[in-house]
């Protein structure tokens, strides 16, 4: 990958990280998707030597600080994800985009669920079912957001 290619998929996760802070309405907040995990799930299957558990820790800690969380729990919750993600990439690769969504959806979920066990252990969390609400929009999402980095990975020609 050449350095401009390389600058695409930064611009491609910093864009992620943008979206993920964006003022939204409350009323629609809860259902905010999982934009930098989506980015980075996409990228760890179509370029797995690349993009690997080190950029999901990284990107998770930037996630923390941007957010203002306890700093460590994405980047945990990130790399296990990514880890899981690129072990089995050849296999969703495979997979039509409908049963990638399937993949995309279980392992938001399982990100969520992460989440969830690591700010009950540090904290005194609740677990509600609005905080699986993402993953809802997650999976309507990826199949555009597959398209289009695709699509942005082809015309860049970014192996």
């Amino acid at each position: 990958m050449s350095a401009n290619n390389g600058m695409i998929v930064l611009i491609t996760f910093l864009f992620a990280m943008v979206v993920s802070i964006m003022p939204m309405p409350l009323s629609i907040d809860a259902f905010r998707p999982d934009w930098v995990l989506a980015v980075l799930v996409y990228w760890a299957i179509a370029l797995p030597y690349r993009v690997n558990v080190f950029t999901a820790g990284f990107l998770g800690f930037l996630l923390d600080v941007l957010l203002g969380g306890t700093i460590g729990i994405h980047s945990a919750a990130m790399a296990i994800v990514v880890y899981i993600a690129t072990v089995n990439c050849q296999k969703i690769r495979n997979f039509s985009l409908w049963q990638q969504s399937l993949v995309v959806g279980t392992l938001a979920t399982l990100y969520h669920l992460l989440l969830f066990w690591l700010q009950r252990f540090l904290s005194d969390v609740v677990f509600l079912p609005s905080y699986l609400y993402p993953v809802s929009t997650t999976v309507i999402l990826w199949p555009w957001l597959f398209l289009l980095l695709r699509k942005i990975r082809r015309h860049f020609k970014i192996t």
